[in-house]
């Protein structure tokens, strides 16, 4: 598990289009870090109380903010301009296309802090940016794999090199399904709880397969075929038949695997000649989409079987 630093300029590059954010001043901030995944409406700071002033976060000025700054005297105004930038604050962003004056324009390229100004409303604003930067901040890390959307249910599918991964996911797609990456997944958590799986953006779209090479899923099965995100609710793992003594014939309890400390169903599908993989994966997709809702099948006969015993026993 990894933890980013967060710099203006990252959020800038990666979420200017979304957050319709534009530079104004300030540019040589932009290395400073963000240090707290929400945004925050200095109105307390502007109007002098600066206790618990959240300064570790992005700055939102809004209709209220700059009204009350305009209805003060130019002298005052300024000063509350430099008490508000001598906090290590990331960058201020003016919403509904406010324009910063001239003074504000000064000050904060001396205190080097970035201004930016969005046409958003301020509220639109604040929370488009709190997801981008909660998905900024979010833990990440990679796992051996491929994954594969199956109806809705995002399955990872790792095993030893030549085990059959990657035709197992050809059939997949092949049978309408959409692939989200290919041998190496990167995942994410959101909100402590959801694994997001997703592809390196130089290799979506394409997978390798033995023998052939490097193929484009789009452009050969089409735009269907490709998933850029899921989250990830099933890893398979494809291990040789030998390999594997104890194979689970009623599947009472689900195993489990940990990622990124979020525990994940897991399932071990033995591999031998002749075993269709893919349908194999299919199933074990539709039987965790089954357990989500309620359903198990080996608790049901069994309940079934204890229930008729105990009648015989009676009888």
């Amino acid at each position: 598990m990894q933890r980013d630093t967060i710099t203006v300029e990252r959020l800038y590059t990666g979420e200017s289009r979304s957050l319709e954010l534009k530079l104004v001043a300030g540019a040589s901030g932009l290395k400073r870090i963000i240090r707290e995944p929400t945004v925050n409406r200095p109105g307390l700071a502007l109007a002098g109380f600066t206790r618990y002033f959240a300064s570790k976060r992005l700055q939102a000025i809004g209709h209220a903010e700059w009204f009350f700054l305009k209805a003060l005297s130019q002298q005052e105004r300024e000063k509350r301009y430099v008490n508000l930038l001598s906090f290590k604050i990331p960058a201020i962003i003016f919403s509904r296309n406010l324009k910063p004056d001239k003074a504000f324009i000064r000050a904060a390229e001396k205190a080097q802090v970035p201004i930016f100004v969005t046409p958003m409303i301020t509220m639109k604003f604040i929370n488009l940016a709190t997801l981008a930067l909660e998905m900024l901040f979010a833990p990440r890390g990679s796992e051996i794999g491929s994954m594969v959307d199956i109806l809705g249910v995002g399955v990872i599918i790792r095993g030893e090199s030549g085990i059959g991964k990657s035709e197992s996911v050809l059939a997949l797609i092949e049978r309408g399904y959409s692939l989200v990456s290919d041998d190496i997944t990167r995942v994410t958590l959101l909100d402590g709880r959801e694994i997001i799986g997703t592809s390196a953006e130089v290799t979506r779209n394409h997978m390798e397969v033995r023998g052939i090479g490097i193929i484009n899923v789009a452009s050969m099965f089409g735009v269907r075929s490709i998933r850029t995100q899921k989250q990830v609710d099933l890893v398979v793992t494809l291990k040789a038949w030998n390999e594997v003594p104890d194979v689970d014939r009623l599947g009472m309890e689900l195993e489990y695997v940990k990622i990124l400390g979020v525990e994940v169903p897991h399932i071990i599908i033995p591999v031998r000649p002749g075993r269709d993989l893919a349908r194999l994966i299919e199933v074990a997709a539709f039987q965790i989409k089954l357990k989500s809702s309620g359903q198990n099948p080996a608790k049901e006969l069994n309940d079934r079987l204890i229930a008729q015993m105990a009648g015989n026993i009676q009888l």
